[in-house]
């Protein structure tokens, strides 16, 4: 049965709960099933790749994933492609159609506007500041494929990069039985998505971030997966963009006595059932947590991914009791949630007072589930705490800011010398050269 903590007693069972969500297991405890670093794994495959190229992607896929590629032929055929969609049901395509169609509407109403050409020191000046957006030119999107398909990454990734105006967007997603899932492959054909490759893992982002013979290497890698491709993102950040590095997924449901248990109790298990993930209840109220305590048991015995889901929630997962909702805002806050889910009777003033989380589903008929599906925001989100920095991802993710600065003849003679007597006390007599040599013209 989940644990029930008292926010005020159970001081240093919460810190225990809070040190397992942060990154940091990740990084300092990432042992594989060998009890060999993790992260010496992944330098040894990403510096493979950067070697050998296709190769390297071949052998490490065969050596991890049982899969043996042909090296001459990496990416997904194109027949494979187009006939992934007939597999799939009328109601799966309908639900598909939604959800590229929400994610349209969505991405394009939240796209930052270029600002309007500023005129600096109150417009005394002859020039302007303004500010331009550029896309980004090629895209990798990875795609979790081992233990379950992903199709809906395929559409909150790919969708706000399209929206942004990503020209190359390739697709990187690990198999199972050789083949990549067809309901991914329907959603990739559905947008136009041409280039996807049978490859997962370290090996997957280093061959999106290093580039092969067979694969050009992108400007950005974004996408969910497992503890090696993360770390292998981490690694290659600097060389590529990516969209954050994220631990395992998670919720905290804020409620107060006007929740109903069994509501709670399935969202909770929603979010378990990702294995890893892990789900918290913060409430005041110590009857709704021992009733959703109960119902979570019950409901776990119903459940078709019911052992994994089991693990989730003894890793790290509880019911945490306040003394009131100002102090569980503050402990949610203090959490920095990837998705925060709120049933409480004044759920709209208590989304107000939540700064920290990835994105807020606010009253009773607001599943997570929604966000993950078909919403309109992208599911890709920050984790682990990193809520108090990060972003989820969107149409903006994929664009580049360029500042414009113009100044004519006489707006650089009012401020040349501010700009000579800052290069002076710097040391950077060349930088006041280069202002006062078109001075003297």
């Amino acid at each position: 049965m989940l644990p029930i903590y008292s926010a005020s007693r159970d001081r240093v069972a919460l810190a225990a709960l809070k040190q397992k969500l942060s990154l940091k297991p990740m990084l300092l405890e990432g042992l594989d099933e060998n009890g060999e670093s993790k992260f010496q794994t992944v330098k040894k495959i990403l510096r493979d790749v950067q070697l050998r190229g296709d190769a390297a992607v071949v052998e490490w896929t065969a050596k991890l994933d049982g899969i043996q590629l042909d090296a001459n032929h990496l990416a997904v055929a194109a027949e494979e492609i187009k006939t992934a969609r007939t597999q799939m049901s009328d109601k799966f395509l309908e639900a598909m159609a939604v959800a590229i169609l929400n994610m349209l509407v969505y991405q394009r109403a939240t796209m930052a506007p270029p600002p309007p050409k500023i005129s600096p020191r109150g417009g005394d000046l002859n020039a302007y500041l303004t500010m331009r957006y550029t896309p980004l030119q090629r895209v990798g999107v990875y795609v979790p494929g081992g233990a379950a398909a992903y199709p809906s990454s395929v559409i909150h990734a790919v969708v706000p990069a399209q929206v942004a105006g990503v020209k190359e967007i390739v697709i990187c997603s690990p198999t199972r039985g050789g083949k990549v899932a067809p309901a991914v492959l329907a959603v990739a054909e559905r947008l136009e998505v041409k280039e996807i490759y049978p490859i997962g893992g370290a090996q997957a982002i280093a061959a999106m971030a290093l580039g092969t013979a067979s694969i050009k290497p992108v400007d950005k890698i974004v996408g969910p997966g497992n503890s090696y491709v993360q770390l292998a993102k981490k690694e290659l950040f600097g060389i590529v963009d990516i969209d954050a590095f994220a631990g395992p997924s998670e919720v905290i449901v804020l409620a107060d006595d006007s929740a109903d248990a069994g509501v709670i109790a399935a969202e909770l298990l929603a979010q378990a059932e990702h294995a890893p993930g892990s789900c918290l209840l913060i409430t005041p109220n110590l009857q709704l947590a021992k009733r959703v305590a109960q119902e979570v048991e019950s409901l776990l015995g119903t459940m078709s991914r019911g052992a994994l889901t089991r693990k989730a929630l003894e890793f790290a997962s509880a019911i945490i009791v306040t003394a009131d909702m100002a102090e569980a805002i503050a402990l949610t806050n203090g959490f920095a949630p990837e998705h925060l889910q709120i049933s409480c009777a004044d759920a709209d003033a208590v989304a107000e007072q939540t700064v920290n989380a990835g994105a807020i589903f606010i009253g009773p008929w607001t599943p997570v589930a929604a966000g993950d599906y078909l919403a309109g925001p992208s599911h890709v989100l920050p984790t682990s705490g990193t809520g108090r920095f990060f972003s989820g991802l969107s149409a903006d993710s994929f664009r580049k800011r360029s500042s414009i600065v113009k100044l004519d003849a006489g707006s650089l003679n009012k401020v040349a010398q501010n700009i000579i007597d800052f290069a002076n006390v710097e040391g950077f007599d060349g930088h006041a050269h280069s202002v006062a040599v078109r001075n003297s013209h």
